[in-house]
């Protein structure tokens, strides 16, 4: 048997991963190959951006633009806070690893919860005070949780997965690999249905996996989701 998963490399603040989660769910249902999350570091700490008016308008375009071609929701009326409010993917990058390794099986389910808390919900996921209601549904054990996710130990963690995703090559969220007995394949590079994806996973099973599907990112170079 071929060692074989899916290496998922996104960032619970990047727009377009938002647009990608019905696609990782799916394949979630479809294949029963496991799905390990890598931290990909959109705007962490020091590359983080104030939310001025510039930003506010592109913000508001692109969650526009990704809530029209995903289904999925956004509540856009977050963008309308004036109060000096930093655009920092760190910390939920920290909440992120510590459920990792608290319980593997939840981190991608909490993932989830923490992108649907920020652009459906409005919740503000760089202050540490909002993480207790957002974990409580979930079977962690939340004092030890609160107790590590906003240490430095979580924060230097989060790093080495950014440093994970630079070392693969990846420039943008969301990327979908695949790797099979080490070797390591591009499924896509940014937003795609599962059902352009899903056939490209299954002629990569057969050996006979094509150029990585199309879609849409959030870049590093140019954060502009």
């Amino acid at each position: 048997m071929q060692a074989v998963e899916f290496i998922y490399v996104g960032d619970v603040m990047c727009s377009w991963c938002w647009g990608f989660a019905p696609t990782i769910q799916g394949l979630g249902r479809h294949f029963t190959v496991p799905i390990r999350l890598v931290n990909g570091g959109l705007r962490p700490g020091p590359e983080a951006e104030k939310l001025d008016d510039g930003m506010r308008s592109m913000l508001r375009h692109h969650w526009t633009q990704v809530a029209s071609v995903s289904g999925q929701p956004f509540d856009l009326t977050f963008l309308d806070r004036e109060d000096g409010w930093v655009y920092d993917t760190e910390l939920p990058a920290m909440a992120m690893v510590t459920v990792r390794e608290m319980v593997p099986d939840l981190t991608l389910p909490v993932f989830e919860r923490l992108q649907r808390a920020f652009y459906a919900d409005g919740f503000d996921l760089t202050d540490p005070a909002e993480y207790p209601r957002l974990i409580d549904s979930f079977e962690l054990d939340s004092a030890v949780f609160l107790a590590t996710f906003a240490s430095e130990s979580a924060r230097w963690k989060a790093w080495e997965d950014f440093e994970e995703a630079r070392s693969m090559g990846v420039a943008g969220f969301p990327t979908l690999l695949l790797r099979t007995d080490g070797k390591l394949a591009v499924v896509t590079r940014g937003y795609a249905p599962l059902e352009r994806i899903a056939p490209a996973v299954e002629a990569y099973l057969h050996d006979e996996l094509g150029p990585p599907a199309a879609g849409l990112v959030c870049a590093i170079d140019d954060p502009n989701c």
